[in-house]
């Protein structure tokens, strides 16, 4: 029997040996590859953090004990550890395991994650409510180097160096490498000076030294700058020590005979403590410790090459169309500059910041900053770009109303993965955006249908000297030419795509092919489906949505919730137009989409070709048996 095997729950791993814990190691990255190359996932990270999963689960009692996960990206061997070995295989899957942290999943999993930088703020919370009820859990919140970029985890710093609470923070750092020299001597040194004999030393000497008639004061001080040099000398830990925090690290990562060391002395200890902890992304699989950011978040792949499977050939993706298009655009107007939070590649800009490293910025994960700093490049003359998943474009909501659209300055907002978004799940979903933008005054959103479309949208914005959002969906686009330069759309001008006498079906997005597909469906059963792309969430093609109202009946589709969507508008708009007009619905209901492949959740929800189809199936056949009772 493997060590795996015998591993249930976290307890188990107290019955192992040192020798039996590195072939758990060993045997945990085989797993997480073996799945990940069926299900697709975030590898690279897992991998990194399986010896630094085994000791905190080793020294910790969970789920008593309390590890937040900053994100979730790096999991993986958590859920293999705390009973969810069985179900590890669905991971991702519609209905399967989340791909992150789940408070509703297992008792072992503290706080439900997604968005990066939470983990200090929320295990802080924890740490103040333990305290304020006389608890005695202890509470770790593993961070990695990229969250740090963001303003809220410095915030949850600075608020637990203030409340001196117990509280482990684990930076796990997998940017830096770790010299030998330095690194085996501040290891050294982090372990020593974290166990019970150096603790008790240096507050006895503190005390002895502090007694001291006439000198001791100053002898005290004199002797704290001196242990903060050297520990500065050696680490980079002066800054988390100006937050209060004690600093322990380097530590190496992968070598649990000083992880578990370390470990076992600091959640010992009172106050707030910071361990630096030293990882390699994708380790013990080549090819993602070659390319960690391909293996970031990769589709299903060949476990024994790292070839990912499909992916190739095909139509171009939409953030490919974008990215491409932008530095097409970005050759013709030296205004144009592109701003991204941690996400070159994700976002299509990598070639746009190769080609013009002058023009991009990459502001790490903070988004409010982002926004902030692309209003004040508008307010010298510049066009700044800001392409950011709509999800996280959320975080940075006040900046967009406040620093953009106040002050009618020409910023564009590219939001990419508008929509359902797919295994990702609920924390990744772009399906709030047209609610929480299209209330904004100033604002122009554009909601393009296709490639074609999509390019039309991004001149249009170029050329709009005002706030101004498109969104796009996550893969493959239709696979439509998309030569030459794209032509303007004029704002808040709509299209008939389909005429029909019996429905309209004003479609916006990406709904807009299933709406032609359902179209023609009802056609062959005798109904007249026509389908209208008013393309704008804001302004409202008018002239065009009361012209749909003539057909009697009026479906609207959008890939977001119903509340305050499309969907929305529309009804508003004719009910101040004072149009009598039964208007149907079809979006997301009030709830967060689970994960699943996105035709899947498509078809659950009713926004398929099929779904919508069938809904508008069912409104004649209703209409039609009123008709006979009456």
């Amino acid at each position: 029997m493997s060590v795996l095997d015998r591993i249930g729950s976290p307890a188990d791993l107290k019955e192992l040996d040192r020798s039996e814990l590195k072939q758990l190691a060993e045997e945990l990255r085989r797993e997480i590859v073996q799945t990940v190359s069926r299900t697709g996932g975030h590898l690279a990270s897992s991998l990194g953090v399986v010896e630094l999963t085994i000791a905190l689960h080793r020294v910790l009692d969970s789920p008593r004990d309390k590890i937040v996960w900053d994100v979730g990206h790096q999991a993986y061997a958590h859920k293999l550890l705390t009973g969810r070995r069985d179900r590890f295989p669905t991971l991702r899957q519609l209905d399967g395991l989340s791909g992150f942290p789940k408070r509703s999943e297992s008792p072992h999993d503290c706080f439900d994650v997604g968005h990066s930088s939470t983990s200090i703020s929320a295990a802080l919370g924890m740490a103040a409510a333990r305290d304020r009820r006389g608890g005695d859990e202890k509470i770790v919140a593993v961070i990695g180097d990229g969250s740090m970029t963001a303003g809220l985890a410095y915030e949850g710093l600075n608020q637990a160096g203030h409340l001196k609470k117990n509280l482990v923070v684990v930076l796990n750092d997998n940017e830096m490498s770790i010299s030998p020299n330095v690194g085996a001597l501040s290891s050294f040194l982090s372990r020593k000076m974290t166990s019970d004999f150096f603790i008790r030393m240096k507050k006895e000497a503190k005390h002895l030294i502090g007694a001291m008639p006439g000198i001791g004061k100053e002898l005290l001080q004199l002797t704290s700058r001196a242990e903060h040099s050297l520990k500065g000398f050696f680490t980079p830990g002066m800054l988390f020590e100006a937050f209060g925090f004690d600093y322990f690290g380097p530590i190496n990562g992968h070598n649990l005979d000083e992880l578990l060391e370390t470990m076992q002395n600091v959640v010992r200890l009172d106050g707030p403590v910071l361990v630096h902890v030293v990882t390699r992304k994708g380790q013990g699989f080549r090819p993602a410790e070659d390319e960690p950011s391909r293996y970031h978040g990769v589709g299903p792949f060949d476990p024994e090459t790292g070839e990912v499977v499909g992916g190739k050939g095909g139509a171009e993706t939409y953030t490919g169309v974008f990215g491409r298009t932008l530095v097409q655009m970005a050759e013709k107007d030296e205004r144009l500059v592109a701003i991204t939070a941690a996400m070159s590649e994700g976002t299509g800009l990598k070639s746009f910041a190769q080609r013009f490293p002058d023009r991009f910025y990459d502001v790490g994960i903070a988004e409010q900053h982002a926004v902030t700093f692309a209003a004040g490049l508008a307010c010298f003359g510049l066009k700044p770009v800001v392409a950011i998943y709509s999800t996280f474009l959320q975080r940075a909501y006040d900046q967009v109303l406040h620093d953009v659209c106040l002050q009618n300055l020409p910023v564009i907002f590219a939001m990419d993965r508008g929509g359902l978004v797919g295994a990702d799940g609920p924390t990744h979903h772009g399906t709030f955006d047209l609610s929480f933008l299209r209330c904004i005054p100033n604002l122009i959103f554009m909601v393009p249908r296709d490639e074609v479309e999509l390019r039309r949208a991004m001149e249009t914005a170029r050329r709009h000297e005002g706030p101004f959002a498109f969104r796009y969906p996550r893969g493959k686009a239709r696979g439509l030419a998309v030569d030459g330069d794209p032509e303007p759309v004029e704002i808040g001008r709509g299209e008939v795509l389909r005429r029909g006498d019996d429905v309209s079906i004003v479609a916006i997005g990406s709904t807009v092919a299933d709406a032609l597909l359902a179209a023609e469906m009802l056609e062959k059963e005798g109904i007249s489906a026509g389908v209208v792309d008013p393309r704008f969430i804001k302004p409202l093609d008018e002239k065009l949505l009361l012209a749909a109202a003539e057909s009697g009946l009026v479906v609207t589709v959008e890939e977001n919730v119903l509340q305050g969507g499309f969907g929305s508008a529309l009804c508003e708009f004719y009910a101040d137009a004072a149009v009598s007009v039964p208007v149907i619905r079809l979006g997301l209901p009030d709830r967060f989409v689970e994960q699943g492949e996105q035709a899947e959740l498509r078809a659950r929800y009713g926004i398929d070709a099929a779904g919508i189809a069938e809904r508008i199936r069912r409104a004649f056949a209703a209409g039609r048996a009123r008709s006979a009772g009456s």
